[in-house]
C-alpha cells in the first residue's frame, strides 16, 4: 500500500540512528547558543545530528530560523524572519575557531523579501572566517537567489571553495513538493555557476518522494549536462507528520548503481546511500573530487596525426 497521510510508511530500523554522547553533542549546543547561531541539523530535523554533533561538527544556517518559502519536505519554520545580524559574520568565525573546523559548511533560509536575498550576508560570512583562517575551506549551501546572476557574482567574489545549490527532486515532483521554487531557476544557478570556472559546483536530491529510479537516472544525467562536479544521493525522511509522506526506502543496491553511474558519467564524486545529505562528510567528499580531478587532469592527452 503506497504511504500517505493516513497510512504513513513505518520507519525502518536501520534508520533508527544513535544520538551520540550528550556531554559531546551539549558542547556544540553551548557554542552555538553562545553565538546566537543557528544550525540546519537542529532546525531541519537532520537525522545525523547525534554523530555530527559528537564530532564536534555542524552545518551554520545563517540570516536567522524563519524562512520566506515552504517547501513540504522541510520542517525548517515560515515566517516573516527578523532583521539580519550585522554581527552574525564576526559570530560564525569566532564559532568556527571554538570547534577546530578545517571545513565549514554555511546554508541559509531563504530570504526573499531582502533586496540581495541575502547574496552580500552570505559574502560577509565566508570573508570574515577567511579573512580569520585562510587555510580553512568554506563550502555554501545557497538558495536560488531567484536565479538573479548579480547576487550570485557577490557570493562567487568571495571565493567559496564549493558553491552547493541543491535541485532536491527529479523534474516532476519539483513544483509538488517546492511551490514557491522553479525547476527552470534552480538550474540555471547551478549552469551559471559552473560556467563561471569558480569553485567546485556540488548539488543534490532525495529518494523517497516518490520518484522513479529512471527519474533518478535522468536527474543525475541533467546534473552532469549543468556542469556540476559533486551530486549527493540520499534518503528522504519525514521529519514530522506535517511534512510530505515517504513513498518508499531505497535499497543499499540501488545506491550502488547510481554511484556507478556517476562514475561512467565521470563527475569528480558521487556520494549516494540512505544517510547522506547535502553536507554529511562534506570535507570527505571535497577530497574524493579533488583526487579525482587531479587523476583526470594527470592523464595523458593524444596525438592524432592527421
Amino acid at each position: 500500500m503506497p504511504a500517505t497521510q493516513d497510512a504513513p510508511l513505518r520507519l525502518p530500523e536501520a534508520f533508527r540512528r544513535k544520538r551520540g554522547l550528550a556531554k559531546d553533542r551539549r558542547y556544540v549546543h553551548q557554542v552555538m547558543r553562545r553565538a546566537s547561531l543557528n544550525t540546519v541539523c537542529e532546525e531541519a530535523r537532520c537525522p545525523n545530528i547525534g554523530e555530527c554533533f559528537s564530532a564536534k561538527t555542524a552545518t551554520f544556517m545563517i540570516m536567522g530560523d524563519t524562512c520566506t518559502r515552504r517547501c513540504h519536505f522541510c520542517s525548517v519554520k515560515t515566517g516573516r524572519p527578523m532583521a539580519l545580524d550585522p554581527e552574525e559574520p564576526e559570530n560564525l568565525a569566532r564559532a568556527v575557531g571554538d570547534l577546530g573546523l578545517q571545513h565549514v559548511v554555511i546554508t541559509s533560509v531563504d530570504r526573499d523579501e531582502l533586496p540581495d536575498y541575502g547574496a552580500a550576508h552570505f559574502a560577509a560570512c565566508i570573508t570574515a572566517i577567511k579573512d580569520t583562517y585562510s587555510k580553512v575551506q568554506v563550502e555554501i549551501l545557497t538558495p536560488d537567489f531567484k536565479g538573479n546572476s548579480e547576487a550570485i557574482d557577490v557570493v562567487l567574489a568571495a571565493k567559496p571553495d564549493v558553491f552547493n545549490h541543491n535541485i532536491e527532486t527529479v523534474a516532476r515532483l519539483y513544483k509538488k513538493v517546492r511551490p514557491q521554487s522553479d525547476w527552470e531557476t534552480t538550474k540555471g544557478v547551478l549552469q551559471y555557476v559552473a560556467n563561471q570556472g569558480g569553485p567546485a559546483v556540488k548539488s543534490g536530491f532525495m529518494v523517497g518522494l516518490g520518484e522513479t529510479d529512471i527519474e533518478v537516472e535522468e536527474t543525475i544525467h541533467t546534473l552532469k549536462d549543468l556542469g556540476v562536479d559533486i551530486v549527493t544521493i540520499g534518503q528522504y525522511l519525514r521529519p514530522t507528520l506535517k511534512q510530505w509522506p515517504v513513498s518508499r526506502y531505497v535499497e543499499d543496491e540501488q545506491y550502488d548503481q547510481w554511484r556507478a553511474l556517476g562514475a561512467s558519467l565521470e563527475f569528480d564524486y558521487v556520494f549516494a546511500g540512505p544517510f547522506v545529505r547535502s553536507s554529511y562528510h562534506a570535507a570527505e567528499a571535497l577530497a574524493h573530487a579533488q583526487k579525482a580531478k587531479d587523476l583526470s587532469s594527470a592523464k595523458p592527452s593524444l596525438n592524432i596525426l592527421h
